[in-house]
C-alpha cells in the first residue's frame, strides 16, 4: 500500500519537473474565446495536435475564464509526454441531443499524460438527468460522460474538478499505471447514474486523497479491474465505494487486487460494497480488502450482495455464478442509518471463500434496537471487536408476495435523507404498486430527501418533491 502511494507522489514530482520545461500551447493563441458561448473545440484540437507532435514535453493550456466546448476526442499516441492544464472552466452543451457519442472530453491512446490546473469540467447535466429512463428501458440511450480515458498509460490526473456530468463523471478503460490525486467530483444526490470514477479492464489505477460527491457510486470497479488502490477518499453523498456490478455480460474478466483504505463515507446509501447479478455468467473476484473506513450515517455500511437486481431487471431466483474469495473487512467504524449494518450475502451456487471480518464497530440508534448483521452462504474468519456481532443473524429471503399497494398524498418532513424506501423480495418482486403525490422534505446536512427501491417497478403519478425510486441503479 505504501509503495502505491509512493508511486502517486513520484508521478506528481515527475509531472512538475516535466512541466517546468514544457513548450506551452495556449488555446487562446488558436482563437479560443472565454465568453462562455463560443465553441473552442477547433482551437483545442489544433493546440492538442501540435503539442502531441512535439518531440519534447508539451503543455496544452486553457487559461482562466469560462469556455464553451462541444464533444472532443484528444488522440494519441504522442511523441513525448503531454500535460493538459485547465485553469478555467469548460462548459458542455446542456442539451444531450447535441452529442453524437457517449463522451464529452475523451483522451485516448496516450502514454505520459498529466492533467492539472485547478479548473472545472462542467457537464451541465441537470437537464439530462430528467431524461434518463434506464431504470424502465433496457435499451435506453447512454448519455455522455464528462471525462473518458481510453487506453491511457502512465498518467497523473490531479487538482481538477468534474461537475454535474450527464452520466458517469469519469470512465477509465484499458488504463495502466494511472493515478488520480486531489481530484474532485461534485454532483447532487439526485443526479442519476453519475458514478464518480468508473474503472474497467485496467491495471494499476490509484485514487488518492480525493473527494467525491455524486448521485451513484463514488468509485465503481467493473470487470477486469486489477491492482486498484483507493486511499484517503471522502465519499458522500453517493452509493459508496463498489466492486461491480459483475456478471451481467458475457466474457467478463476477473477482478483481482482491490485495496480500499483510510476512507470516509458520509451520508451515502452504501459504504463499501461488492455486488454481483443473479443468474450471472461465470466469473471471479478475489483479493479485495477494505480497511480503516469511517462511516457517518451510512445506510448500508458493509454490504456484499450476490443477488443485486435493481428494478427487477434480472432472474432474481437464480444464484450468481461469480466466485468471490479472499475478501477482508477490517477496522470499519462509525454510524449506520439502518439496523442491519453488515450484510454478507453470498451465492448459494458458489459460496464465498476466505472472507475475514475484523474490528467492526458500527452503531445504530434507531427505534428497532442496536445494529445487527446478516450472512448467507459464507463462513468468515472473525477476530477483534465485532459490533454488531458478525453473522449473528442468518439471511432468510422473503416468500411473501406483495401486490396491489398504493402510497398517495403523503407529505411532511423526514428525520433521515432516505424518505422513501421500497425493498421488495428478490424471489417474489412486488406487483401493482403505485406512488402518487409524495411530498417529503429532509432539512439535515446530508443533502435533500432521496428514495430507494429494489425488485419493484412502481407506477408513479402526480407531483412529488423528491425523485422516486432512483436508488440502487448501479
Amino acid at each position: 500500500m505504501a509503495m502505491k502511494s509512493y508511486v502517486g507522489a513520484l508521478l506528481l514530482l515527475l509531472s512538475f519537473s516535466s512541466s517546468m520545461n514544457a513548450q506551452v500551447f495556449n488555446v487562446a493563441s488558436y482563437g479560443a474565446k472565454d465568453d462562455g458561448s463560443s465553441d473552442i473545440s477547433q482551437a483545442l484540437l489544433s493546440a492538442w495536435k501540435e503539442a502531441c507532435a512535439s518531440t519534447t514535453p508539451a503543455k496544452v493550456l486553457i487559461p482562466g475564464g469560462t469556455f464553451a466546448l462541444t464533444e472532443v476526442a484528444l488522440d494519441g499516441p504522442c511523441k513525448a509526454p503531454v500535460e493538459f492544464e485547465l485553469q478555467g472552466t469548460l462548459k458542455a452543451p446542456a442539451d444531450p441531443s447535441l452529442f453524437k457519442t457517449d463522451g464529452w472530453v475523451v483522451f485516448q491512446r496516450i502514454d505520459g499524460l498529466t492533467m492539472s490546473g485547478g479548473g472545472t469540467f462542467d457537464g451541465q447535466g441537470k437537464t439530462a438527468w430528467g431524461q434518463n429512463d434506464c431504470a424502465k428501458n433496457t435499451n435506453c440511450r447512454t448519455l455522455p460522460t464528462n471525462l473518458r480515458f481510453n487506453f491511457v498509460t502512465n498518467a497523473l490526473i490531479h487538482d481538477v474538478t468534474t461537475l454535474d456530468s450527464k452520466y458517469f463523471q469519469v470512465n477509465v478503460l484499458g488504463a495502466k499505471n494511472m493515478t488520480f490525486q486531489n481530484f474532485h467530483v461534485n454532483a447532487p444526490a439526485d443526479s442519476i447514474n453519475t458514478d464518480g470514477i468508473h474503472i474497467g479492464r485496467s491495471d494499476g489505477v490509484n485514487i488518492l486523497d480525493s473527494d467525491i460527491k455524486t448521485g451513484d457510486d463514488c468509485v465503481s470497479l467493473g470487470d477486469g479491474s486489477r491492482q486498484i488502490t483507493v486511499k484517503g477518499v471522502t465519499c458522500g453523498p453517493g452509493h459508496g465505494i463498489s466492486v461491480g456490478s459483475l456478471g451481467k455480460y458475457e466474457n467478463e474478466e476477473p477482478v483481482e487486487g482491490v485495496f480500499v483504505t483510510n476512507c470516509t463515507i458520509i451520508g451515502a446509501d452504501n459504504g463499501v460494497r461488492i455486488k454481483t447479478w443473479p443468474a450471472s455468467k461465470p466469473g471471479t473476484a478475489s483479493d479485495m480488502h477494505f480497511e480503516d473506513i469511517q462511516m457517518d450515517n451510512v445506510l448500508n455500511p458493509v454490504i456484499l450482495d450476490q443477488g443485486y437486481c435493481p428494478f427487477n431487471q434480472c432472474k432474481a431466483g437464480v444464484p450468481s455464478l461469480i466466485k468471490i474469495s479472499k475478501v477482508s473487512f477490517k477496522k470499519i467504524r462509525g454510524t449506520s442509518a439502518s439496523q442491519v449494518a453488515v450484510k454478507v450475502l453470498c451465492s448459494q451456487s458458489v459460496p464465498c471463500q476466505e472472507v475475514e471480518i475484523a474490528d467492526i464497530d458500527l452503531v445504530y440508534n434507531g427505534p428497532e434496537g442496536p445494529a445487527t448483521s446478516e450472512c448467507a452462504n459464507v463462513k468468515p474468519v472473525l477476530s477483534g471487536k465485532l459490533n454488531p456481532a458478525a453473522c449473528a443473524k442468518p439471511h432468510i429471503p422473503t416468500k411473501v408476495k406483495i401486490s396491489d399497494v398504493s402510497f398517495r398524498d403523503i407529505r411532511g418532513t423526514s428525520a433521515t435523507p432516505l424518505a422513501e424506501k421500497l425493498g421488495c423480495g428478490r424471489g417474489v418482486p412486488c406487483q401493482k404498486l403505485e406512488l402518487a403525490d409524495i411530498n417529503l422534505r429532509y432539512n439535515g446536512r446530508n443533502g435533500a430527501a432521496t428514495s430507494q427501491c429494489a425488485n419493484v417497478k412502481p407506477t408513479i403519478t402526480g407531483k412529488s418533491s423528491l425523485p422516486l425510486c432512483v436508488g440502487l441503479r448501479s
